[in-house]
Parts: structure tokens; sequence; C-alpha cells
């Protein structure tokens, strides 16, 4: 799932602004002959919603409204589908089923989402099995993966990293040892994609033109190297 820090301080930055505006308009509004009330209602409507969004709809609007703008960039919505394509195929290749996918921050809103991409896979059952635990958990940290392997860096997966760390916490993990199945994860997600390069890149074309998840699949299967 790609998801960024700086979308989700969005809504109270501009609270924030917006307080400072309502400073700066009551000093301006007299010299332009505007009845004050129309800037303080517009700027305390604005903070009503931006309020709203942030602690009810956890900034899904400012997230939404953040990623359209970005996505006039193709570089910031190539990696997202380069992040994406990472979690695509690697649950793939782990025998994870795959139901969806999305790429925008309007797509994932509509799935129930609050990031900017992400692929829907079966949920790991509640008698889940340390093998399949760590599948699992490849698969969240494949996202990351694939932009260290493109970018030497990740921006975005800070909601695979909560998800992973959640649920090894839920699991009994301590501290050192969800840090180190964090690392080998991420370890494996890497080799996966390297291995399955051909793959990977065509399943991000693949992706580019929006294509569906059985046509993906089918891709992924045409470009796996020789046994």
């Amino acid at each position: 799932m790609y998801s960024d820090n700086p979308t989700k301080q969005i809504s109270f930055n501009l609270v924030a602004i917006c307080v400072f505006a309502m400073t700066v308009s009551s000093l301006v509004t007299p010299l332009l002959n505007i009845s004050s009330t129309v800037p303080i209602l517009t700027i305390f409507a604005i903070v009503v919603v931006t309020t709203i969004d942030g602690f009810f709809l956890q900034s899904a609007a400012a997230t939404i409204l953040v990623d359209a703008i970005a996505s006039t960039n193709p570089a910031y919505r190539q990696r997202i589908i380069e992040h994406e394509a990472g979690h695509f195929l690697v649950a793939y290749l782990l025998d994870i089923p795959i139901t969806g996918y999305t790429l925008s921050a309007w797509e994932s809103f509509k799935q129930g989402q609050s990031a900017q991409g992400g692929v829907m896979f079966a949920p790991p059952p509640a008698d889940i099995s340390s093998q399949l635990l760590q599948k699992y958990c490849t698969v969240w940290m494949a996202g990351i993966a694939a932009e260290k392997s493109l970018y030497s860096k990740s921006e975005g997966g800070t909601e695979d990293l909560q998800k992973l760390r959640g649920v090894l916490f839920l699991a009994g993990k301590q501290q050192q040892e969800i840090v180190n199945q964090e690392n080998l994860a991420t370890l494996q997600a890497k080799v996966l994609i390297k291995d399955n390069l051909a793959a990977y890149q065509a399943l991000v074309t693949a992706m580019s033109n929006r294509v569906a998840v059985g046509d993906c699949c089918h891709e992924i299967e045409l470009n796996q190297p020789n046994p």
C-alpha cells in the first residue's frame, strides 16, 4: 500500500493556516471595504471541514486532494505503480490470492482505504502459521522493497510497516524480533523481485494500463524465468 507521512498532517496544517488567515483578514478587510463576516465564515467552514477530515476521516480528503495535485507529475504516479507492482508480484509468487488494486487516493477511498494506492489480497487467517505469517510479511514489505531496488530508498509504505509491526506485536513478538522479521521480509521481497525482474516490469506496464487482476497474473506467468 502506497502511503506517505506528509498527507497525514495536511488537515492539521490547514487549520493552522486558516487561523493565521483569520487574523490577517481582520486587519485587511476594513481596508478593502469588505464585510468581515464573509472571510470569517469561509475560514470557519474550512476549519470545520479540515478538522472533521483529520479526526474522523483519517485525512482522506486531504490525501485525495494532494494526490490529485501530485498526479500532474508523471514520476509520482509511476512510483506508486512500481510500489504496488511489488506487492502484486510477491503476493502472486507466494500464492496469496489477489482481489484487486488501486492506483490513486480516490480509488483507495472508494475501497475503504486511506492511501494513494493499494493491492487487495486475502486477509491472513486467525490461526495463521508462522510460515504463512512470514509470507504475508514479505508481501507487506514488497512495495518498499521494490522502491528501494529502483531508487535506493522508499517514499511510500508507511501503512505497510504499521500493519506488519502491529500484526507481529499481537503475535507476541518482541521489538528485536519484529525488526529482524521486517528486515528478513524486505530481503526476501527484494530477491523475489530481482529473480523475476522481467515479470515485474511486465506487471508495471500492465498496471499502468489498468489491466484486470487476471490479466496482470497472466503477464506474470508469461514473463517468469525458465525453470
